[in-house]
């Protein structure tokens, strides 16, 4: 079962053991040892009392079906700046830049408002119609896209019924994963990250190429029909392990209950508060660079370096963190990733600078993506994990959809590109801290815990 709050134990060694020492014994470790099967493959199993299987064929279908949902929603996300450029100079020339910009912002918006509603129905009636109706509203949607001419139609199809469409199947997918693996979810949520990280290669890519040489409509449609491609096989593999009885639990007066949890306040403190440190580098290091005189065709590919280092990063982190703890690896790597942007983007005048930072920062930064759901479930009863996710996702919406503006203001100071990176590090490193506190809360001051 999940861990649990109490004190923190010995293994029968007397050295900390990986996660006997906050959680209770696991239970498929006790079957194992009471059925003389330390020698069967770990995962094959049958659930014994509840226990995740931590493996095996259908859990690690489950992790494909989200890494699928990954690819083909904060993937396709990742996408909507080739939207703006089009539709400017395109069939919305004619309207402002910040009335287009609502196409792409309402798909973040809906990606975020609504994680605690999906949540909840998701924990009390399970995940398969959410699944379904989401697929459809996201495949619909982009289908719709390719035939519009009027921008109402744009806003609907695309930042209305595509949009909720993304957030129902990824917050399903990532709330799906964590019931299936105890020991080795940080490698799980590793694996499903590097699909939005792939993705969000593959369709500026793709799409910019189309629209030049096939048109607008043939591009979204070609888009549509891989993204449909994609969610068939998410459909027929994710499945959820909560039972009829744990979904009927669930009631408003629980819904609260998170708001009670000292170590969950913090944690969903400072996964508000990281945001603004993150996206910052993310959104201005190729403009950063170019203002400390790199070529424009330079700076394009710093965004290019920090995808590809981010994925390793995702992937190793949260392999790690099944070793060393998923609180461990994201506190250490967010840290860094504040140092970083503390000692090394500041001072960065030099193009071999920009780029050793863009590697870096993508490679430590990526623990943020791949380990904040298993966070989440970490300190959460299963019951209600994907209410709990839907929080942590609204709450950290904040910093994504605010630092655009908040950036500009301070570009606009005395204290320009300095002040911005400076704002970055600051909020990057107080809200690992609040992180660290959750943990703190958690298991105490003990260094050596595997938490």
């Amino acid at each position: 079962m999940y861990p649990k709050e109490g004190p923190v134990s010995q293994s029968h060694s007397g050295g900390l053991g990986p996660l006997e020492q906050i959680a209770e014994p696991d239970k498929e470790q006790r079957y194992r040892q009471e059925q003389d099967l330390d020698s069967v493959e770990e995962g094959t199993l049958p659930d014994v009392d509840g226990a995740p299987p931590d493996g095996g064929r259908k859990a690690w279908l489950v992790v494909l079906g989200a890494w699928c949902v990954s690819f083909c929603s904060y993937g396709w996300i990742n996408s909507v700046g080739t939207f703006q450029e089009y539709y400017q100079s395109g069939p919305l020339k004619d309207y402002s830049v910040s009335t287009i910009s609502w196409i792409p912002s309402l798909q973040i918006f809906f990606m975020s408002v609504l994680g605690p509603a999906i949540g909840h129905i998701y924990d009390r009636y399970g995940m398969r119609l959410l699944v379904l109706v989401g697929s459809l509203m996201h495949v619909l949607g982009l289908m719709m896209a390719s035939v519009s001419t009027q921008y109402y139609q744009f806003l609907l199809s695309q930042g209305v019924c595509s949009a909720i469409g993304v957030a129902v199947v990824f917050l399903s997918a990532v709330s799906a994963v964590a019931g299936w693996f105890h020991r080795r979810r940080g490698l799980a949520f590793g694996v499903l990250s590097t699909g939005s990280s792939l993705g969000g290669v593959v369709f500026p890519i793709m799409l910019s190429r189309m629209i030049g040489s096939v048109g607008y409509g043939w591009a979204m449609r070609t888009s549509a029909f891989l993204i449909l491609a994609l969610l068939v096989v998410a459909n027929l593999t994710l499945r959820s392990r909560q039972t009829p009885m744990r979904r009927s639990s669930v009631h408003k007066g629980n819904m609260w209950r998170p708001f009670r949890e000292a170590p969950f306040v913090l944690l969903l403190g400072g996964l508000f508060l990281v945001p603004f440190g993150l996206y910052l580098p993310i959104n201005y290091l190729p403009v950063a660079s170019i203002g400390a005189g790199m070529s424009k065709e330079l700076s394009q590919n710093l965004v290019a370096f920090y995808n590809a280092a981010s994925l390793v990063g995702r992937f190793s982190s949260g392999f790690l963190s099944d070793k060393a703890g998923r609180f461990n690896v994201f506190v250490s790597a967010c840290f860094i990733s504040g140092i970083l942007i503390l000692a090394m983007w500041i001072p960065a005048h030099t193009n071999s600078v920009a780029i050793a930072f863009s590697v870096m920062f993508g490679v430590f930064s990526g623990a943020y993506i791949s380990l904040m759901a298993a966070l989440v479930a970490q300190i959460s009863p299963l019951e209600e994990v994907g209410y709990r996710n839907g929080l942590t996702f609204l709450f950290s919406s904040v910093g994504g959809l605010t630092t655009s503006p908040i950036a500009g203001a301070i570009l606009q100071t005395s204290g320009g590109w300095t002040g911005l990176k400076v704002f970055a590090g600051v909020f990057m490193l107080a809200g690992t801290t609040l992180i660290l506190a959750a943990r703190v809360a958690r298991v105490g001051w003990r260094v050596g815990v595997v938490f």
